[in-house]
């Protein structure tokens, strides 16, 4: 979907941004790029909708080099959220929301029908936010707005520039979670940017490790922080890069142990497929030293397919390891 070819961006100060960058995003894959400040990965998120040109080199969407579209033409075309969200003031909610589709041809009350869907399904009632303007909303419910406002037209492939580093950590967290599971829904090209490796790990299908001007590892988190490719990339993540991939482990049925024979199910439940933190949690608070695990889809009601204990909690992280 998304592709770079050798591309490198040199100021006309000599400053180099980003050099010889290759690599690929697939349909419907997110990746993340995560690096300290100054390491290019904005420059290489802004070169896909143009507002940075590269000096060599081509990115491609869908096979086709960006640098035959029309700028404007692009932009229209590819979602943009910025941390600082860049909704027009004047504007209601609705109407930010609806800008991009009225931009291209859409007739004003189909437009406004199409926004009020999005406002429902990044959790905001258009009956009771619809109506408001910016300065009337949380941090949290203006970059909501931001994700609807860039989905507003269906565009194939979204660009987010640390989307959500303007949130307090609490609304932090609940954003992302709320954005993975619209990400299970829409299914789009996503490339973040963000300086936050833990956010890199939770959301990343991919995550692209920056050094200077290049990409020091481009794998998935699992892998990034299992096997780091160099001591560059060792020394970014941190000696505890095990605690981190608790967080991008998930519980499967063959970590699981039978119940004991005439034991009582315990009482603290998690669904198959749940990350090894959110396990390792629940575990510290039991005194049995085990926990129940059932299906997903059936949620914590549903039948105990097994237990989880500590010991098959180590027995998974290591069954990670590339």
């Amino acid at each position: 979907m998304i592709r770079f070819e050798h591309v490198t961006k040199r100021y006309d100060d000599g400053t180099t941004a980003v050099e010889d960058l290759s690599f690929e995003v697939a349909e419907g894959e997110l990746v993340t790029l995560v690096g300290p400040s100054g390491c290019g990965k904005t420059t290489t998120m802004k070169m896909v909708n143009r507002l940075v040109e590269p000096t060599s080199g081509r990115v491609l969407i869908d096979g086709r080099d960006v640098a035959g579209t029309d700028p404007v033409e692009l932009r229209r075309r590819i979602g943009y959220v910025i941390q600082q969200v860049g909704l027009f003031p004047h504007k209601t909610v609705l109407e930010n929301t609806a800008t991009v589709p009225r931009l291209l041809g859409t007739p004003k009350a189909k437009a406004r029908e199409r926004a009020a869907e999005l406002l429902e399904l990044v959790g905001l009632d258009p009956a009771v936010h619809g109506g408001r303007f910016p300065d009337q909303l949380s941090g949290g419910q203006r970059q909501r707005v931001g994700v609807a406002r860039a989905l507003a037209a269906d565009p194939p492939v979204l660009l987010m520039d640390e989307p959500f580093g303007a949130v307090d950590p609490v609304v932090r967290e609940r954003l992302q979670n709320e954005f993975l599971a619209l990400q299970r829904t829409v299914g789009k090209t996503i490339l973040l940017v963000t300086h936050d490796l833990e956010e890199a790990v939770r959301l990343g299908d991919r995550i692209a490790v920056y050094g200077h001007s290049t990409i020091e590892q481009f794998a998935p988190p699992a892998t990034v922080l299992a096997a780091p490719a160099t001591p560059y990339v060792a020394d970014f993540v941190g000696a505890d890069r095990g605690l981190k991939r608790l967080a991008v482990t998930r519980v499967e049925r063959a970590d699981l142990e039978p119940v004991p024979d005439g034991a009582e199910l315990p009482h603290a439940r998690l669904p198959l497929g749940a990350s090894l933190r959110e396990a390792l949690a629940l575990l510290l608070q039991q005194d049995a030293g085990r926990i129940a695990v059932t299906a997903a889809e059936d949620g914590p009601d549903g039948a105990v397919l097994g237990v989880l204990t500590p010991a098959a909690v180590h027995r998974a992280l290591r069954r990670a390891e590339p």
